[in-house]
């Protein structure tokens, strides 16, 4: 099978990139991406998912304002995608995130839902397990759980709503580098005592020497093979176990 862009729901509406198993499904996955967009490495984490059997939808969070955008890591892309990630709005992205969720039900095979986020798409992850009901969230490297700053956060964020995290009945399973300059540990240990405290189910991995963006590939910078190969180790698991 190789993917494709589909609409969700009505036409003219948000797109998302669907790729689907050959075989049995096995779940489905909501697949976040980074400021960066629906690009070469959101594609490929997509087919990997369907390879292993799940039903893998990369919704495109820029569609309305340009849709299918897809950037690479150099300096000048990362300048375009923060000025199309200042312009999200966290209200019009639970909506697309409930629209992502309905069509992975359905597209499930009557298994369970999981929502994977990496970095802006961890956050967009934590703020859609705040509003809807889905088995489980995996964020790589998530930005503003407790922090504000951007309108995609707005006033709230995620992890102050930890009662409606455990409400929704996801388990969160998170992976930080030890170097991450956007994820302190001090933040990183408050995450680990906010989702405790509303008895969230819950893994947080941190990874000594690793910075922001471990896990990706195509950032030769930042990715590290054996921390990355773990996470995604741990990732595929939680998939087993959950869905």
């Amino acid at each position: 099978m190789t993917g494709q862009w589909e609409t969700l729901g009505a036409a003219g509406g948000i797109e998302a990139y669907v790729h689907r198993p050959a075989g049995e499904v096995r779940g489905a996955v909501v697949v976040c991406s980074e400021l960066y967009g629906v690009n070469a490495y959101v594609r490929v984490t997509c087919a990997e998912l369907a390879s292993a059997g799940y039903v893998a939808l990369a919704p495109d969070p820029y569609w309305r304002d340009a849709r299918r955008t897809e950037l690479g890591y150099s300096p000048e892309e990362r300048e375009r995608g923060l000025v199309l990630m200042r312009a999200l709005d966290r209200d019009e992205l639970v909506s697309d995130a409930a629209a992502a969720l309905l069509a992975a039900r359905a597209e499930a095979g009557g298994r369970g839902v999981a929502f994977l986020g990496l970095s802006m798409g961890g956050h967009i992850a934590m703020r859609a397990a705040t509003e809807l009901s889905f088995e489980l969230a995996v964020v790589f490297y998530p930005g503003w759980l407790l922090n504000s700053g951007f309108p995609l956060v707005g006033p709230v964020p995620p992890l102050e709503s930890g009662d409606r995290i455990a409400a929704g009945g996801a388990f969160v399973l998170g992976f930080r580098g030890g170097l991450d300059h956007i994820i302190p540990a001090e933040e990183w240990e408050q995450a680990e005592q906010r989702l405790t405290r509303a008895a969230v189910p819950h893994e947080l991995v941190t990874y000594p020497g690793a910075r922001h963006g471990f896990a990706c590939s195509d950032r030769p910078a930042d990715y590290d093979p054996q921390a990355g190969a773990d996470a995604w180790r741990k990732a595929y698991a939680a998939l087993a176990t959950h869905l």
